[in-house]
């Protein structure tokens, strides 16, 4: 049988393609990845073009292909996974990611006007998608994932690991900051007896938290987290801090600090990055999460100075994976249901979202951090809770 890179080169219409169907196949290769190969991770190319577009247009080129049908991976977390493990990423630079990083660098991308639109764009794509996809609670972060066999459990135990962190007790009022569809809140008021204020910029968040959780001392808001000026018990942000940006991180601390009582907790539970880069992956940004940007720890410690005491700092990263996995396999369950409506195109986008961030977290390329925070410092320390 002839392998596919041969039936490959033989659609090569100038030596120039050649050069660049090379060189990508010598990149691949240092990540045990193989063009034409024959096992899960490797690459399957269909669009003589793409190693062009790779090269011209790095991560950007490389999921807009896949989107367009240009190339295949059976198993595209273990193709991220080792892309990303051997460090494939830094080795094509192309000038849209140099522009990228300079327009982040100048510009707040997430000013109180602009962070409206990852609401629209993401979150607004519709409740039932998101159903389909999340658990019962509808949590759209890390699940933990230590005593925990199914998606449902792995996030009901988180959900009980934030309470148990921010030691709340009957009575306490909490502010969530990027609520979501209030996973968190129900959880908390339902079984620790707290009441709880929510912030969002979804609509259609807002709309299915009101309904499903009316019977509970839960109030939701459409509102942007800089407009928050109340004094509450506990403060909790779960994978919201990501759509901050680093102009703002420090505003976002000022605003947590301002609402805070003197001997309250605050709990962050955010994704992040290993080093002080920049931007967000361009692919991302576009398609995905509209002027978001991963903070580094070093970035989150400055953010903090003087205003709070880091009492806890928990990385269980690793979980991310198992979570993007199983919600992988709820969309492909669900996909029948959607494929009219959404189409081929966004079908590829989403499962190589899901994926490819499954594997950058299998790789150890991302994090996620849970920070216990208080203002002064609790006397006599704080009690690590796992």
């Amino acid at each position: 049988m002839r392998d596919e890179s041969a039936t490959y080169r033989d659609q090569l219409d100038s030596p120039q393609e050649t050069t660049s169907y090379r060189l990508v196949a010598k990149l691949m290769a240092r990540a045990d990845i193989r063009l034409g190969g024959g096992r899960p991770w490797d690459m399957q190319i269909h669009d003589p073009t793409v190693p062009d577009q790779i090269l011209a247009r790095g991560s950007l080129g490389l999921g807009e292909s896949y989107m367009d049908g240009g190339w295949d991976a059976k198993r595209l977390d273990e193709f991220f996974y080792r892309l990303l493990r051997n460090g494939l990423d830094e080795h094509v630079r192309p000038l849209n990611l140099l522009f990228h990083a300079v327009r982040t660098r100048l510009f707040n991308l997430q000013n109180a006007k602009r962070a409206w639109q990852v609401g629209k764009v993401h979150y607004d794509l519709g409740n039932d998608f998101y159903q389909a996809m999340l658990d019962p609670h509808m949590t759209y972060t890390c699940g933990y994932w230590k005593d925990a066999d199914n998606l449902a459990d792995a996030q009901e135990a988180k959900l009980d690991l934030i309470c148990k962190k921010l030691d709340l007790k009957p009575g306490m009022r909490v502010l969530d900051i990027g609520c979501g569809w209030g996973s968190f809140m129900g959880f908390a008021a339902e079984h620790y007896g707290v009441e709880c204020v929510g912030v969002t910029i979804s609509k259609e968040q807002t709309r299915w938290g009101q309904e499903r959780y009316q019977h509970l001392p839960i109030e939701f808001r459409l509102q942007d987290y800089r407009h928050v000026d109340e004094s509450f018990d506990r403060i909790v942000s779960v994978g919201m801090f990501e759509h901050v940006g680093r102009k703002n991180y420090r505003t976002y601390m000022e605003v947590a600090h301002r609402c805070l009582k003197e001997d309250g907790l605050f709990l962050l539970h955010t994704i992040g990055k290993n080093a002080n880069t920049p931007g967000a992956d361009p692919w991302i940004n576009k398609y995905i999460f509209p002027n978001g940007e991963l903070p580094s720890i070093g970035q989150i410690g400055d953010s903090l100075d003087d205003l709070f005491v880091v009492e806890d700092l928990h990385n269980f990263g690793a979980d991310y994976d198992k979570t993007l996995m199983a919600w992988h396999a709820n969309f492909e369950a669900a996909w029948p249901d959607f494929a009219d409506k959404l189409g081929k195109r966004f079908y590829r986008m989403w499962r190589y979202y899901l994926q490819a961030c499954a594997g950058a977290f299998r790789s150890r390329d991302l994090q996620l951090w849970q920070w216990v925070l208080s203002r002064q410092g609790l006397v006599g320390g704080y009690q690590r809770v796992t």
